[in-house]
Protein backbone atom coordinates (compact mmCIF):
# COMPACT_ATOMS: atom_id res chain seq x y z
CA UNK A 1 0.00 0.00 0.00
CA UNK A 2 2.65 2.76 0.91
CA UNK A 3 4.40 2.12 -2.31
CA UNK A 4 1.40 2.49 -4.05
CA UNK A 5 1.26 5.91 -2.61
CA UNK A 6 4.88 6.88 -2.85
CA UNK A 7 4.01 6.25 -6.97
CA UNK A 8 0.88 8.58 -7.18
CA UNK A 9 2.81 10.66 -4.86
CA UNK A 10 6.01 10.82 -7.65
CA UNK A 11 3.06 11.28 -10.64
CA UNK A 12 1.85 13.79 -8.96
CA UNK A 13 4.99 15.58 -8.37
CA UNK A 14 5.97 14.87 -12.07
CA UNK A 15 3.14 16.77 -12.89
CA UNK A 16 3.66 19.36 -11.24
CA UNK A 17 7.39 20.25 -13.01
CA UNK A 18 5.76 19.73 -15.88
CA UNK A 19 3.35 22.42 -15.40
CA UNK A 20 5.60 24.58 -13.77
CA UNK A 21 7.95 23.73 -17.12
CA UNK A 22 4.91 24.61 -19.27
CA UNK A 23 4.15 28.48 -17.41
CA UNK A 24 8.01 29.04 -18.04
CA UNK A 25 7.85 28.69 -21.66
CA UNK A 26 4.70 30.15 -22.04
CA UNK A 27 5.35 33.35 -20.62
CA UNK A 28 8.99 33.33 -22.36
CA UNK A 29 6.89 33.02 -25.51
CA UNK A 30 4.74 35.71 -24.62
CA UNK A 31 7.30 38.30 -23.15
CA UNK A 32 10.12 37.94 -26.58
CA UNK A 33 7.15 38.02 -29.37
CA UNK A 34 5.96 41.39 -27.42
CA UNK A 35 9.41 42.81 -27.75
CA UNK A 36 9.76 41.22 -31.03
CA UNK A 37 7.05 43.21 -31.86
CA UNK A 38 6.79 46.33 -30.16
CA UNK A 39 10.86 47.33 -30.73
CA UNK A 40 12.92 47.40 -33.76
CA UNK A 41 16.16 47.68 -32.07
CA UNK A 42 16.51 45.46 -29.08
CA UNK A 43 19.93 45.96 -26.90
CA UNK A 44 20.82 43.14 -24.15
CA UNK A 45 24.01 41.80 -22.11
CA UNK A 46 26.31 39.43 -23.84
CA UNK A 47 25.82 37.13 -20.78
CA UNK A 48 27.64 33.78 -20.47
CA UNK A 49 24.81 31.73 -18.97
CA UNK A 50 26.99 28.35 -19.03
CA UNK A 51 29.98 30.09 -17.35
CA UNK A 52 27.29 31.96 -14.69
CA UNK A 53 25.85 28.97 -13.66
CA UNK A 54 29.46 27.24 -13.04
CA UNK A 55 29.00 24.92 -9.87
CA UNK A 56 31.28 27.00 -7.11
CA UNK A 57 32.26 23.59 -5.56
CA UNK A 58 35.56 23.50 -6.66
CA UNK A 59 38.00 20.13 -5.94
CA UNK A 60 39.30 18.34 -2.66
CA UNK A 61 42.62 20.46 -3.09
CA UNK A 62 41.00 23.60 -3.21
CA UNK A 63 37.09 23.44 -2.34
CA UNK A 64 35.19 26.67 -3.03
CA UNK A 65 33.62 28.97 -0.84
CA UNK A 66 29.67 29.93 -0.32
CA UNK A 67 29.04 26.44 -2.38
CA UNK A 68 25.24 26.79 -0.87
CA UNK A 69 24.67 30.53 -1.92
CA UNK A 70 26.52 29.52 -5.64
CA UNK A 71 23.79 27.19 -6.09
CA UNK A 72 20.77 28.71 -5.08
CA UNK A 73 21.78 31.35 -7.46
CA UNK A 74 22.55 28.70 -10.31
CA UNK A 75 19.01 27.12 -9.81
CA UNK A 76 17.47 30.74 -10.29
CA UNK A 77 19.41 31.71 -13.32
CA UNK A 78 18.36 28.45 -14.73
CA UNK A 79 14.56 28.51 -13.46
CA UNK A 80 14.36 32.04 -15.33
CA UNK A 81 15.69 30.40 -18.46
CA UNK A 82 17.94 33.50 -19.68
CA UNK A 83 19.14 31.58 -22.48
CA UNK A 84 16.61 30.26 -23.64
CA UNK A 85 14.87 33.54 -23.38
CA UNK A 86 17.82 35.32 -25.84
CA UNK A 87 17.53 32.38 -28.04
CA UNK A 88 13.67 33.51 -28.83
CA UNK A 89 14.43 36.59 -28.63
CA UNK A 90 17.18 36.40 -31.01
CA UNK A 91 14.67 34.79 -34.04
CA UNK A 92 11.64 36.60 -33.37
CA UNK A 93 13.30 39.89 -33.35
CA UNK A 94 15.09 39.02 -36.92
CA UNK A 95 12.09 37.19 -38.01
CA UNK A 96 10.30 40.73 -37.54
CA UNK A 97 12.79 42.26 -39.78
CA UNK A 98 14.41 44.21 -36.34
CA UNK A 99 18.18 44.02 -34.51
CA UNK A 100 19.40 42.47 -31.81
CA UNK A 101 22.93 43.90 -30.20
CA UNK A 102 24.43 42.12 -27.77
CA UNK A 103 26.75 44.22 -25.62
CA UNK A 104 29.61 43.42 -23.45
CA UNK A 105 28.28 43.14 -19.81
CA UNK A 106 31.87 45.08 -17.87
CA UNK A 107 30.69 47.59 -15.75
CA UNK A 108 27.00 48.15 -16.76
CA UNK A 109 26.38 48.52 -13.33
CA UNK A 110 28.69 50.47 -11.85
CA UNK A 111 28.29 53.46 -14.61
CA UNK A 112 27.20 56.65 -14.60
CA UNK A 113 24.92 57.04 -17.57
CA UNK A 114 25.25 60.84 -16.60
CA UNK A 115 29.03 61.41 -16.37
CA UNK A 116 30.64 57.94 -17.55
CA UNK A 117 32.22 57.62 -14.00
CA UNK A 118 32.62 53.46 -13.38
CA UNK A 119 33.17 52.95 -9.32
CA UNK A 120 32.06 50.24 -7.19
CA UNK A 121 31.28 52.54 -4.79
CA UNK A 122 28.12 53.58 -7.15
CA UNK A 123 26.01 50.73 -6.45
CA UNK A 124 25.11 51.77 -3.12
CA UNK A 125 22.75 48.82 -2.56
CA UNK A 126 21.92 46.03 -4.73
CA UNK A 127 18.94 48.10 -5.86
CA UNK A 128 20.32 51.64 -5.52
CA UNK A 129 22.64 53.51 -8.03
CA UNK A 130 23.86 56.85 -6.75
CA UNK A 131 27.12 58.48 -8.73
CA UNK A 132 29.96 59.51 -6.17
CA UNK A 133 31.15 61.93 -8.59
CA UNK A 134 28.08 63.90 -9.95
CA UNK A 135 25.37 62.50 -7.73
CA UNK A 136 23.08 60.97 -9.89
CA UNK A 137 20.83 58.19 -8.59
CA UNK A 138 18.09 56.12 -9.83
CA UNK A 139 17.55 52.47 -9.49
CA UNK A 140 20.50 49.98 -10.42
CA UNK A 141 18.39 47.81 -12.77
CA UNK A 142 17.31 51.58 -14.20
CA UNK A 143 20.93 52.72 -14.30
CA UNK A 144 21.90 49.26 -16.41
CA UNK A 145 19.52 49.17 -18.86
CA UNK A 146 20.37 53.13 -19.85
CA UNK A 147 23.78 51.58 -20.49
CA UNK A 148 23.29 48.84 -22.02
CA UNK A 149 20.86 50.53 -24.59
CA UNK A 150 23.94 53.63 -25.09
CA UNK A 151 26.37 51.09 -25.48
CA UNK A 152 24.00 49.14 -28.08
CA UNK A 153 23.24 52.69 -30.04
CA UNK A 154 26.97 53.11 -29.68
CA UNK A 155 27.89 49.81 -31.10
CA UNK A 156 25.10 50.42 -34.37
CA UNK A 157 26.26 53.73 -35.03
CA UNK A 158 30.14 53.73 -35.03
CA UNK A 159 30.69 49.92 -35.56
CA UNK A 160 32.80 49.69 -32.41
CA UNK A 161 33.51 47.66 -29.39
CA UNK A 162 30.93 48.98 -26.91
CA UNK A 163 32.94 49.40 -23.71
CA UNK A 164 31.84 51.91 -21.32
CA UNK A 165 33.18 55.91 -21.78
CA UNK A 166 32.83 58.32 -24.30
CA UNK A 167 32.93 57.11 -27.93
CA UNK A 168 35.82 57.83 -29.35
CA UNK A 169 34.59 57.73 -33.39
CA UNK A 170 32.55 61.12 -34.36
CA UNK A 171 30.51 61.91 -37.89
CA UNK A 172 32.08 63.74 -40.38
CA UNK A 173 31.18 67.53 -39.75
CA UNK A 174 30.33 68.27 -43.64
CA UNK A 175 29.70 65.81 -46.52
CA UNK A 176 32.18 64.78 -49.27
CA UNK A 177 32.19 63.42 -52.55
CA UNK A 178 34.13 60.85 -54.36
CA UNK A 179 34.65 61.45 -58.30
CA UNK A 180 35.35 58.03 -60.47
CA UNK A 181 38.05 59.19 -62.25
Amino acid sequence: MRRNNWKKAKARIQKLHARIANVRRDFLHKATAAISKNHALVCIEDLLVRNMSRSARGSSDAPGRRVAQKSGLNRAILDQGWGKFRRQLEYKVSWMGGTLLAVPPQDTSPTCPCCAHVAKENRVTQAWFKCVNCGYGNHADVVGAMNILERGHRLLACGESAQSGRSMKQEPAEATTRSSA
